[in-house]
């Protein structure tokens, strides 16, 4: 038998060639998260509050961006700190809990963006019956129906992945515990892992990305039979900030999960990852603000508000002042007397 040490933790190197930058580096990464944060909860929060955003597609949206701030909450602290310290270690337990949210919250992405995508379909191809389709009912059970999936079908690889021996090497070049970095360093069988590991992005990204793609066709189709240049552009509007945010999402994708590993190499995989781990969900509530005009009037009926909350109260504080001295002076003037 051959004479192992078994790993109970890991060493992710993040970023040994940016070591020298480590300070611009986490400045950089850490405003995007915070810029991430902040859009993305004000993107709920609008949803939520407003009157004038309650149609199905921001529903949806509202859930994406929780779906964006779990996926890059889930990587982003620990890159920080293994960012300053140059390396980072994480137990074996830590390692795959974080593969698993962020196998979860991808494929969260993955369904909702989906979802969004019949839902731009049945508002394009069938106006007439949109709201008859896409009641209270059907809405409520796509998000659940994707909630659900998207955090159930990665538990058998997580729990095939937690089976494996690792063992010589402890070492991880990435900056979290992906998929693919995990298996290169275990000493096991790999086969079936990698066997369902295939079926699961079946479920997950082939099958969503292929409705997406079919979908969109039956919109350009109807778009294109649409007699006026103006109603066509306006039409296409309507679905351009999820096309805009499928592309960019989807593209990373396949460029980072369905090109071989072995054409790249380490440093441009871990700069695909980040950028789909860190600025894809920071672009995507600017997306849909830019685009979409009525979230840019929500958003300015927000900040006119509350700038006119600020000059009342300061206006307030002023006659407050104003009125707390003018008996003073009566009295004192009073009692002069």
């Amino acid at each position: 038998m051959e004479n192992h040490t078994h790993v109970t933790e890991f060493v992710l190197l993040g970023f040994p060639m940016l070591h020298h930058f480590k300070i611009l580096l986490f400045a950089i990464i850490f405003t995007l998260y915070m810029l991430t944060l902040v859009g993305n909860l004000l993107m709920i929060t609008m949803v939520l509050a407003s009157p004038h955003l309650e149609s199905p597609m921001y529903f949806f949206l509202s859930n994406l961006s929780a779906s964006d701030i779990m996926l890059t909450t889930n990587i982003v602290p620990f890159m920080l700190y293994a960012t300053l310290n140059e390396t980072g270690t994480i137990s074996l337990p830590g390692c795959i809990l974080q593969f698993y949210i962020y196998a979860g919250s991808g494929s969260s992405e993955c369904l909702l963006l989906t979802v969004m995508s019949y839902d731009r379909y049945v508002a394009v191809c069938k106006p007439l019956h949109y709201h008859y389709i896409m009641d209270l009912r059907l809405q409520l059970q796509l998000v659940i129906c994707s909630w659900f999936f998207s955090w159930t079908i990665p538990i058998i690889s997580v729990a095939m992945l937690s089976q494996l021996d690792f063992c010589d090497s402890n070492i991880i070049d990435h900056f979290f515990c992906d998929f693919a970095p995990l298996l290169h360093i275990s000493c096991s069988d790999i086969t079936y892992v990698e066997l369902e590991a295939l079926l699961a992005s079946l479920l997950l990204f082939i099958f969503p990305f292929s409705f997406i793609t079919v979908t969109y066709i039956y919109i350009f189709h109807t778009i294109l039979k649409i007699p006026s240049t103006s109603g066509k552009q306006k039409t296409f509007l309507t679905c351009s900030s999820h096309l805009t945010v499928v592309c960019t999402f989807y593209g990373t994708m396949i460029t980072l999960y369905m090109v071989p590993s072995t054409v790249r190499s380490p440093e441009v995989t871990k700069s695909l990852s980040l950028l789909y781990a860190v600025v894809t969900p920071f672009l995507n509530p600017i997306i849909y603000s830019l685009r979409n005009t009525e979230i840019r009037s929500t958003l300015k009926k927000w900040i006119q508000r509350s700038k006119h909350k600020g000059t009342t109260m300061r206006c307030g504080h002023e006659t407050i002042g104003d009125t707390a001295v003018l008996p003073s002076r009566t009295t004192r003037s009073v009692r002069f007397r």
